[in-house]
Order: C-alpha cells, then sequence, then structure tokens
C-alpha cells in the first residue's frame, strides 16, 4: 500500500440466527430444504397478515450485544426498509435503524505486530433476511423464499479499520463469538455469515472520509482479506492518477480476484425507512436484560486466558484450543481423566487436529471420545506403553474408539519395564556391533541413539526407551 494513503474500513456483518423458527412466523428456517417449501401467508408477504416477533430473536440479539459490550437499549422499533427486488415478496424489509437493539460497543484484536487495536461497533440490530435469487439454472432468475423471513442480526461497525488484516480479525472474534454464543453456525458457504465491506482511502493526516465504495459477494474471511487490500489498491491507483472515486457497489470474484461495478452505492434515505406499523415497540427493561445475561457462556478471551492460568499452557496452545467451543469442550473432556495437561494439549493440537484436517470433519464427529484419549495418555505416563507404542494404539482407536487399554492387551503391546529381560537383549546388540562401541569408547556419545534404535527395533518398540538408555549407559561404561 502506498505509505502516503491510508484506508477506512467498516464492516457490515449478517449473521443469521440459529432459531428453529422464523423472525415472525413459525416457519422453519431449516438449510436445504425443497425450494419454497418453508413459507406461509407471513413471509410470503400476503396482504392482510400481521407478523409476530419471535422472543428468542430479541433474547439472541441482545445476548450478542453483551457479549461485544453494547449499550442494550431499552426500547427499540422495527422499521420498513423499502426497496424492489424479486426476493422480497413485501417490497419491503423490516429491519431496525433509527432505534436498534444495541447502541455503541467495542471488541479489541491484536494484530500481527503486536499492536492492540479497539474496533468499534455502531450498532446490532434485528432484521428478517430476504428470499434467494436463483441465476444460473439455464432459465430466467428464480425464486426461493425459503429463507425470507429468516431471522439476522446485523451488526455494523465503526469506520475504525486501517487494514484488511484487522478487517480479517474481527471478523474471525466475531464469528468466534457467535458460535459460542450458540446463537449462529457461522458458515458462510451456507449464508449464515456474510460480510459487505465499506472501503475509503485518505492521505495520512487528514480527517475527512473519503468517498467510499461496498464491497459484496464474499464467501470466506480470506476473500473479504484479499477483496479489501485489491479495492484498497484500486482506489489509490485512481486518486495517483487525478482521478476520483465513484460511490458505487462493487461485487468481489473470486476467481478473477477482482472488483467489478454492480450498481450506484445507496444512501440510507434512498429506503425511505418508517416505523413498522405492525409491530410494537420492544422493550428490554433491567430485569429482562438480566435474566439474558445469566445466559452468558465463559467467552473465548476469558476462556484463553483461564486455560493459561489454571493449565499452565502457553498462550498459543491456549489460542488454539479455544479457538472454537466445540475444541475447548473436547480438550476440557481430556483432561478430566488425565492431569498431564500440556500432553493433552499437544494430543489434540497435533493428531487430533490433524486427522480432522484431512478428513475434513468437525471435532464434534471424532471417532475417538476425549475420555479414551486421556485413558491412552495416562497409559503413557504409567509407562504402561510407550509413547512410540501409542501412535501404534492411536490409528486402532480411529477405526473403533476401543478403550486404549483393552487395544494394548489384544494386540500386546504391554511396554517391557523387566530390566533382567532387557539386559539380556542389550548385551546381545552390543557384542554384534563393535564397531559402534568402539566409536562410543572413543567419546562419540551419540552412537547412544544407534544402540536405542536397535533395542527398539528388536522388542518391536515395546522397550522402556528410558530403562534401555540406562542400560546401556551402564554397560558400555564398564567397558572403558
Amino acid at each position: 500500500m502506498n505509505p502516503k494513503y491510508e484506508a477506512v474500513i467498516g464492516l457490515e456483518v449478517h449473521a443469521q440466527l440459529s432459531t428453529e423458527s422464523k423472525i415472525f412466523c413459525g416457519c422453519s428456517t431449516k438449510f436445504g430444504s425443497e425450494p419454497n417449501s418453508n413459507v406461509c401467508p407471513v413471509c410470503l408477504g400476503h396482504p392482510g397478515v400481521l407478523p409476530v416477533l419471535n422472543k428468542t430473536v430479541v433474547e439472541y440479539a441482545v445476548l450478542m450485544g453483551l457479549a461485544v459490550n453494547c449499550k442494550i437499549n431499552e426500547r427499540s422499533i422495527f422499521e420498513r426498509k423499502n426497496y424492489f427486488y424479486p426476493d422480497l415478496p413485501k417490497g419491503w424489509q423490516t429491519s431496525q435503524f433509527e432505534e436498534p437493539i444495541c447502541g455503541y460497543g467495542y471488541m479489541d484484536v491484536t494484530t500481527s505486530d503486536g499492536t492492540e487495536r479497539r474496533l468499534g461497533i455502531t450498532r446490532i440490530h434485528m432484521e428478517e433476511d430476504a428470499g434467494k435469487s436463483i441465476h444460473d439454472q439455464g432459465v430466467d432468475t428464480l425464486v426461493d423464499l425459503n429463507r425470507s423471513g429468516v431471522p439476522l442480526i446485523e451488526i455494523v461497525s465503526e469506520p475504525d479499520m486501517r487494514s484488511a488484516e484487522e478487517a480479517y480479525l474481527y471478523l474471525t472474534k466475531l464469528k468466534q463469538i457467535l458460535t459460542y454464543l450458540d446463537i449462529c453456525d457461522g458458515n458462510m458457504e451456507e449464508g449464515s455469515l456474510r460480510c459487505d465491506a465499506n472501503i475509503s482511502v485518505r492521505l495520512k493526516g487528514e480527517t475527512e472520509l473519503g468517498t467510499k465504495t461496498e464491497v459484496k459477494n464474499m464467501n470466506s474471511f480470506r476473500n473479504v482479506e484479499k477483496a479489501i487490500n485489491v479495492e484498497i489498491e484500486r482506489q489509490i491507483d485512481i486518486l495517483e492518477d487525478g482521478g476520483r472515486i465513484v460511490q458505487e457497489t462493487l461485487l468481489w470474484d473470486a476467481d478473477l480476484e477482482d472488483v467489478f461495478p454492480m450498481r450506484s452505492k445507496e444512501e440510507s434515505h434512498d429506503y425511505r425507512y418508517f416505523p413498522e406499523p405492525d409491530l410494537m415497540p420492544v422493550v428490554v427493561d433491567e430485569e429482562w436484560k438480566n435474566e439474558i445475561k445469566k445466559n452468558l457462556p465463559e467467552l473465548p478471551n476469558a476462556r484463553l486466558e483461564r486455560f493459561i492460568t489454571q493449565f499452565n499452557l502457553p498462550e498459543y496452545d491456549a489460542e488454539i484450543l479455544t479457538s472454537t467451543k466445540p475444541l475447548a469442550d473436547y480438550y476440557e473432556k481430556v483432561i478430566t481423566v488425565t492431569d498431564d495437561y500440556k500432553s493433552a494439549s499437544n494430543w489434540v493440537m497435533g493428531d487430533v487436529l490433524k486427522i480432522i484436517k484431512e478428513e475434513k470433519i468437525e471435532i464434534t464427529n471424532f471417532p475417538i471420545s476425549p475420555e479414551n484419549l486421556g485413558k491412552l495418555i495416562n497409559l503413557i505416563n504409567d509407562k504402561t506403553i510407550s509413547g512410540k507404542i501409542a501412535k501404534d494404539v492411536f490409528p486402532e482407536m480411529l477405526k473403533t474408539d476401543d478403550d486404549p487399554a483393552k487395544i494394548v492387551k489384544e494386540k500386546n503391546l504391554v511396554q517391557i519395564t523387566d530390566t533382567s529381560a532387557l539386559e539380556g537383549i542389550v548385551n546381545t546388540i552390543i557384542s554384534n556391533n563393535q564397531p559402534q562401541v568402539e566409536q562410543y569408547l572413543k567419546g562419540k556419545e551419540t552412537v547412544i541413539g544407534f544402540f536405542v534404535g536397535q533395542v527398539m527395533r528388536e522388542t518391536k518398540g515395546k522397550a522402556n526407551p528410558q530403562a534401555v538408555n540406562e542400560i546401556l549407559r551402564q554397560k558400555l561404561s564398564t567397558l572403558k
């Protein structure tokens, strides 16, 4: 980025709430149903119908507001946002604008260079989703209204971000909080989480905001980051060539990694907002707010700090283990069985996440129960098996999720700790490898690793490595 300029970025994030029914009717919100099957006269916008507000939507919106330090407004109202589009059957979207459910809040993020940044949230408001227009079926535009009336919260940030990295960190943390609260699954591919970016640039030191553009059609956090960087460079190039920025909406093309004009950018007055006459104001008094507050779970930052202090984990481990609530829950179940917190962390971060990545599954579908993983760690620590044998037991557990002790017994994998049995094997190895013995006696102590390897091969990995080391050193020292 040209050092003369700085970017000014604000994000509008739509999160689909995980309620079973829509915001103003009892229709299902289930994803993937037959087109136009989860609909009724209310969400189809038939004349004369009256909406009824879903109480859970209000509670979820307040939960999110509390989690990101927002002011919860005692009184909020719904308004009609008027625009025409084929997938908007009423001709307006029921939303909030002037008096939203949540006022100013913030989140803190840390950039890659260690800078702490507080990023403001202008408001969080409730609204209904529109339907879905389908353009790729080889015919004219088709409309599926299953999504019409699905409850959303829109989280509008302040224009506080100065880089695509900060936008990425903000989004990542926002999704983490939404999923910890269990109010949104955060699935961008299914449209449960959508993000539009408002971007402008200005000369460093200026306080006036530049002309902004809005970038849409980004279906992953990395695409959001790429699109922002591309748009920043595009605007700087225009200004450097003496041109001016046009306020417009742009579409991101992930294949071409470029932005393309879609339409001129609307202002709020273009939507002719006015209060929704069919819905009463929403009143969240102190008593209701406190009731909702009781449902706040331990949030990601608090859980990370607890993992560091309570389990004495490095910050790196704690960040990975608390990145999602299900992963943190899995780890905490492992350590109900074993008190070796660091080994549990190593196994979860290493072997467990490796399989999850390879198989493209969620931790909730991981075939080894956390209790059995904890038992496997205990078998290593009580010297029933070695770490090497544990790596052989683990794949067997993936197949059956059997108790690791059962697998060890059935496959005769119990570690050999009988010193007399090991001494006989060590004596044979020493007598059969005289050149290496000579090297050791001349001071090349690293040769000890060769002898250990020979013993482990002879015992098919069942010898206790520590016991083997001690016996080898003692036997070789008598030869000096």
